[in-house]
């Protein structure tokens, strides 16, 4: 990419900000995407500094991969969907935020996936990663089901997997539930010898710490041990429900994302399997939708 064959008087910067990571891109008029970063956590609700730092270093890591220079962040129009601002303080926090950009439109990490996965038109999604949670919009009309938070919420997600895993593994280990694959290869994942020094391991760690431990109990539920079954068989059937409920007549177009969907579809029920349709476009497009919809709106 040479810098000087873009168009730098109007760049946008697309953001998908999750409680794991931070993913942005710059695209061009045209929709070619330049370049692309990836940052760290961007969940307000987990630390409102910390995500402001996550998106200004993924967007100055997409603005090196697209071969531009670091001074054009001052010039990109921003759409920006994080997770947290569905809830009215950390909207307002990220409101106030003296960011580095021309212009920056601020909306939940929910309606960027739902633009994205159905190229700007009304549909549906259900979100599984580290977090998760229901979304549709309609003729302008949202509904969200879930999205109440780690670890109060977000069954069937990454991280809820992650802690219902340690759960069971404990008590487990006390005999107090049969012997679980999950035993061994948690403890030896996270250097632990035995149940003791496994709860000073998790205690009050993130979300994020919770999610990275999923991928334990799929392998164990596809080994068909009992408790990881239990537990997938639980999220599974959380998020079908979800599905469930947001699905009308006539159909409306839905889809499953989050880093999770690969392990996850295999468990869902075959009606709501028979629902799902493929994203057109990931969340950070969606972004990029947002924000040229906003900027229509001013014209």
């Amino acid at each position: 990419m040479v810098a000087n064959s873009v168009d730098t008087n109007r760049l946008y910067l697309g953001v998908d900000g999750g409680g794991s990571k931070c993913k942005a891109i710059v695209v061009d008029t045209t929709g070619v995407v330049l370049g692309t970063g990836i940052g760290g956590p961007a969940n307000p609700f987990h630390g409102v500094e910390q995500a402001m730092t996550s998106i200004v270093d993924s967007a100055y890591l997409a603005l090196s991969d697209a071969n531009l220079p670091a001074k054009l962040i001052s010039e990109l129009v921003v759409g920006m969907g994080l997770a947290g601002v569905n809830l009215p303080s950390m909207y307002e926090a990220m409101l106030q935020w003296q960011h580095p950009f021309r212009k920056l439109f601020l909306t939940t990490d929910l309606h960027i996936a739902c633009l994205g996965a159905h190229e700007g038109n009304d549909g549906a999604i259900m979100i599984t990663g580290t977090g998760s949670c229901g979304y549709s919009r309609i003729d302008g009309e949202t509904t969200i089901i879930g999205a109440h938070g780690f670890p109060h919420g977000d069954i069937g997600s990454g991280a809820w997997l992650g802690l219902q895993a340690v759960t069971k593994v404990l008590t487990s280990l006390d005999g107090l539930e049969q012997d679980s694959a999950m035993n061994q290869t948690m403890l030896k994942y996270l250097n632990c010898e035995n149940d003791l020094q496994l709860v000073e391991m998790v205690a009050k760690k993130p979300a994020s710490f919770f999610a990275k431990l999923a991928f334990i109990v799929f392998d164990a539920a596809e080994q068909q041990d009992p408790l990881a079954l239990s537990i997938v068989e639980v999220g599974a059937s959380y998020i079908s429900n979800v599905a469930r409920s947001l699905q009308l007549a006539p159909p409306i177009r839905m889809s499953l994302i989050g880093g999770l969907t690969p392990k996850v579809m295999a468990w869902l029920a075959a009606d709501v399997k028979g629902w799902l349709q493929p994203p057109v476009s990931p969340p950070e497009m969606g972004a990029v939708i947002y924000a040229k919809q906003q900027i229509e709106s001013e014209i």
